[in-house]
């Protein structure tokens, strides 16, 4: 097996963490290329390295930066866009995470108020009982997950 085999095993390795969490495969990638270069990386270095085009390479790095996961620089002089990882790495990844989970906890409780609206319109009856009732019971188990995932945000 060659260097280069194995370099590009660590960026699939990087892509499938980033999928599993709710990302593009692009920013594990590009946290892959980063790690294995152990240097700051033109724009053009992570767009050769990775695979893909210039434009979608720098669309990524803004949600890698705003994670504190790289840092973008410009060297005196020179035009390019350099990039570098930044900060910790688990704590990135951490923070991607969390955000992606909190999202979804804050459109399904969105969600449930709306159907608790239109359940309120709808005449008493035992199905509407019922259904408010799974809503209840729903809303408490969301609730508790983000609970813990407050906690988790907390953990150092």
């Amino acid at each position: 097996m060659k260097t280069k085999d194995i370099e590009k095993g660590i960026y699939t390795t990087f892509a499938e963490i980033a999928t599993a969490i709710g990302y593009s495969e692009i920013h594990g990638r590009v946290i892959g290329a980063l790690l294995v270069s152990n240097k700051k990386l033109s724009l053009n270095e992570l767009a050769k390295k990775t695979g893909y085009s210039l434009s979608t390479v720098s669309l990524s790095l803004d949600l890698l930066e705003f994670l504190g996961m790289i840092k973008k620089t410009k060297k005196a002089g020179d035009r390019k866009l350099y990039v570098e990882l930044h900060g910790n790495l688990l704590e990135g990844l951490k923070k991607a995470f969390i955000m992606r989970i909190q999202k979804s906890i804050d459109g399904t409780l969105a969600k449930f108020d709306e159907y608790k609206d239109e359940l309120e319109i709808i005449k008493d009856g035992e199905e509407k009982k019922n259904v408010m009732k799974a809503l209840n019971i729903l809303e408490d188990e969301v609730n508790r997950v983000n609970k813990y995932v407050g906690l988790l945000h907390k953990l150092k």
